[in-house]
């Protein structure tokens, strides 16, 4: 789907740009007797390479708007420019311009131009074109995968329902890309009304993934429940929507009742959007964000509100920093959509980033309100407040959180030790330490809440064996994280055992060479074992790397007076 990217003809016009100016005016001849460009001349040509130039800038910032803008502005002044035209085409379609049709039209041996065209067919119904076109994409790199199933919705829209089922049918049962064409088998019985026959190709993309996407367990669930079976369509959205993930939301009322109802794909401008949608969410996994971003603005050019596509647009544009305009993308997710409630929270949480904190916050009370019953909103509305160390209030929001949970399952333990870090900065340790303790009844192998809490009853010199005990199991679980090395290293500090914690301190600190507090500790320790300027090595090293002001003041101390030995029990 790529184009070439040398400009050897602005090039030219840069090089007639500099020579120009070089002249010195209009109107001038140089040695050989040749006039020189005009003044007119050499500001179009200015301009022109100009707008190149920051059209360029932009797309590779991914800023598309400004892309779009500069690139057809050159373009108007250098139409027969085939680089500008692609650079155009391309900028144009990232920014969903109506101008990527017409500079589709001009190149021919472009991918993604045939497939704006390819879908200029279907939306127009021109199915015989649209199936000459896609059959003429060919199968080479992600054609592999797209073009057997928009050759099938080209023959599904012309009523050949069979035909288009039964191209799918040996690449659904066999093949790497077999989990697809089984969906888009059973998407195009669906839409025919043939749910039997919808069924059996969905439990074959089912059974090719050990565990399915959120979007493949909606899809599937619809088409299960109109094939009758809407026992097993509702514990698949209830094992979807257990995770209290974000993006669980759309297995939960009051999305559920749509999902199961209402056909997700009426027709081959849909079907073909969500093939789009899936190859670019697959290839977002393996971070090709542009050719993900590519792939949602083809699909939006069929379904312009399509959830699933504007969800992926904003996470591409949010990986490029892009956040006001992924925000804004997130707006455009209709309430009546399954995925709305995510957008929300993803939206509260680009909000945040954008320091638009009052923005972020009503809008999770909000969508608190119209899910009363769902801890996600003030799960989320916890996060962001204890990231800006407003800890109290985070504490606040947890309770809320964890007070619509029905009951604590394994997969809550997140949320738990989230509040007791929130309680622990807050002061209430009391409260802290029971959360931990709880994320650990939960699930009781979790590295960082171990190391968490081991580390605070250290500090405290308090359950010293316990903590101990949790650590080395932190440490066997994560070997190479120089936090939990340090917390290990600081307890047998603790317990007195110097020679065992002088050797976990010394490993911490090549794992975490700029914490602050590892270094720290490293110092402490040589200070016990009588390797006084070693220690004011380290604690002097500690001061470099910003620490926060009690600990900044505590390490100074020790720089004037030194630790009171023995240190232990």
């Amino acid at each position: 789907m790529a184009h070439g990217r040398s400009p050897p003809r602005l090039a030219l016009l840069a090089a007639t740009l500099l020579a120009a100016c070089a002249a010195g005016g209009a109107g001038l001849t140089d040695r050989s007797g040749r006039v020189a460009p005009s003044r007119e001349d050499v500001s179009e040509t200015a301009t022109v390479f100009g707008s190149f130039l920051v059209g360029r800038l932009a797309s590779d910032e991914q800023d598309t708007a400004v892309a779009a803008d500069n690139l057809l502005s050159a373009l108007r002044s250098e139409p027969n420019q085939s680089i500008l035209v692609n650079d155009a085409f391309a900028a144009a379609l990232m920014d969903g311009r109506p101008e990527a049709l017409r500079l589709a039209r001009r190149l021919p041996d472009n991918i993604s131009a045939q497939l704006v065209i390819f879908g200029a067919d279907i939306v127009g119904q021109r199915w015989d074109r649209a199936e000459s076109r896609a059959r003429a994409l060919g199968r080479q790199g992600p054609m592999q995968a797209l073009q057997p199933v928009l050759v099938a919705w080209s023959l599904a829209g012309r009523g050949q329902t069979d035909q288009a089922i039964a191209l799918l049918r040996p690449l659904a049962e066999q093949g790497r890309f077999r989990g697809l064409n089984a969906l888009h088998a059973a998407l195009i019985a669906d839409a025919a009304n043939r749910p039997r026959e919808a069924e059996r190709y969905v439990r074959l993309a089912l059974a090719g993934q050990p565990e399915p996407t959120m979007r493949l367990a909606l899809l599937a669930a619809g088409i299960l429940n109109r094939a009758g079976r809407n026992a097993e369509a509702v514990r698949m959205l209830d094992e979807l929507g257990a995770t209290h993930d974000e993006l669980a939301l759309a297995a939960l009322e009051p999305a559920r009742a749509g999902v199961l109802t209402r056909r997700s794909i009426n027709g081959p401008a849909d079907g073909i959007a969500e093939a789009y949608v899936a190859l670019g969410s697959a290839l977002r996994g393996q971070g090709l964000e542009e050719m993900a971003g590519l792939l949602a603005r083809l699909a939006l050019r069929l379904r312009p509100t399509f959830g699933p596509a504007l969800l992926l647009l904003a996470d591409t544009l949010t990986e490029g920093e892009q956040l006001d305009a992924a925000v804004r993308v997130l707006g455009q997710i209709p309430s009546d959509d399954a995925l709305f409630g995510t957008a929300q929270m993803r939206r509260a949480a680009l909000l945040d980033r954008l320091d638009r904190l009052p923005e972020a916050e009503a809008l999770l009370a909000q969508a608190a309100t119209a899910l009363p019953t769902l801890p996600q909103p003030l799960t989320r509305l916890g996060d962001i407040l204890r990231r800006r160390s407003r800890f109290a209030e985070a504490a606040t929001a947890y309770d809320g959180a964890i007070g619509r949970l029905d009951q604590a399952r394994e997969y809550d333990w997140p949320l738990f030790y989230a509040r007791g870090i929130a309680r622990e900065r807050s002061g209430n340790w009391t409260g802290a330490e029971a959360d931990f303790l709880r994320a650990l009844q939960l699930s009781p192998e979790q590295a960082y809440v171990m190391n968490y809490l081991a580390y605070t009853w250290a500090d405290q010199g308090v359950h010293l064996d316990r903590a101990r005990a949790m650590l080395e199991a932190a440490a066997a679980q994560r070997p190479q994280d120089g936090n939990i090395a340090d917390s290990l290293g600081w307890v047998l500090f603790r317990m007195g055992d110097l020679r065992a914690a002088v050797q976990q301190l010394e490993r911490a600190v090549e794992l975490e060479p700029r914490n602050s507090t590892v270094n720290d500790h490293l110092g402490d320790v040589y200070w016990a074992l009588g390797r006084q300027s070693e220690a004011h090595f380290q604690w002097r090293r500690a001061l470099t790397m910003e620490p926060e002001a009690a600990e900044a003041s505590r390490i100074e101390g020790k720089l004037r007076n030194g630790l009171p030995v023995p240190v232990g029990r």
